[in-house]
């Protein structure tokens, strides 16, 4: 917004008339070191193998393999990462001040068809030099994936990107998420209202509310994101682009009766594009991170 070359116009009174900070102006990203980026990789394997462990046990782990960190080290990286231990805790942390959080709805609720409840997360995606946070939304009877998007940062955009993708497949009754900010701000919100689309939120610390989204998580992890060694946001892109369209339409998945998430989703009439699942990321737009990493809000 803010161009330097313009002469007549000084940085100082661009900033005043746009109302923004000139001290965001003249910001570096803190860049991620390449050894903070392996440790990272190991406590996203880790953490999916045992989610249930904070960061005292992540640095436990860590020293039996004879890596040199403490808990406040590790507690940073998964912080940087948006993980948390998934037990139950009281209720003490908030989500971005003046957001709305809204009340879990599922409670004994049982789903018998497809766009009855959908549901949307963020996970860390390591590359091999660098990270990317991957959102996907997926319809909870079928498990099938409608959206998702790639963003080297956790700000709300890519999330509202997605959504505004899969409303254009289908309008849900019922839309579940945790209470982190990208959830909670009105851009999200405000989008599911606009089509009456009622909003459940995620307890905080509750890994059971969104438990079929944390299953495809490890799937995507264990079946290709740690088989590869993404050199990039493109490679990242494509092989998770193709991932999800094996898991849509030709992986069986046991509890659907060894049927695909695309055949149980298109019970009803669907429109899918060519691959046969909703192609999220706009080709050109992810960027790496990892050395030079523009922090934003993490998850809650």
């Amino acid at each position: 917004m803010v161009d330097r070359r313009i002469s007549c116009l000084s940085v100082v009174r661009q900033c005043k008339l746009l109302d923004i900070n000139r001290s965001g102006l003249y910001y570096r990203p803190v860049g991620v070191s390449d050894e903070d980026l392996n440790l990272m990789a190991l406590i996203d394997k880790q953490y999916m193998a045992t989610p249930f462990y904070g960061a005292r046990k992540i640095a436990a782990w860590l020293k039996s393999k004879e890596y040199s960190v403490n808990r406040k080290h590790v507690r940073r990286l998964m912080q940087m990462m948006g993980l948390k231990a998934i037990y139950r805790r009281p209720r003490t942390s908030q989500s971005a001040p003046g957001n709305k959080i809204y009340s879990y709805l599922l409670s004994g609720m049982e789903i018998t068809r497809p766009n009855q409840v959908w549901a949307a997360d963020i996970t860390y995606i390591p590359m091999a030099h660098g990270f990317l946070y991957l959102v996907a939304i997926i319809d909870w009877y079928s498990r099938y994936v409608l959206a998702w998007r790639l963003s080297n940062t956790l700000d709300v955009d890519f999330c509202v990107e997605a959504l505004e993708e899969a409303l254009r497949k289908g309008r849900p009754d019922i839309f579940n998420t945790d209470q982190g900010s990208q959830f909670t701000g009105k851009a999200f919100t405000g989008l599911l209202e606009q089509h009456g689309v009622r909003i459940s939120m995620d307890g905080k610390g509750s890994y059971r509310d969104n438990l079929f989204i944390e299953r495809l998580w490890r799937t995507v992890k264990y079946e290709e994101v740690y088989l590869k060694s993404y050199q990039g946001g493109r490679d990242a892109r494509i092989g998770i682009g193709n991932y999800f369209r094996f898991y849509n339409t030709e992986r069986p998945h046991q509890a659907l009766g060894y049927r695909t998430p695309a055949e149980m989703y298109t019970t009803i009439p669907l429109e899918v594009t060519e691959g046969g699942m909703v192609e999220s990321l706009t080709p050109g737009t992810t960027k790496t991170a990892g050395h030079y990493l523009n922090l934003t809000p993490l998850l809650s």
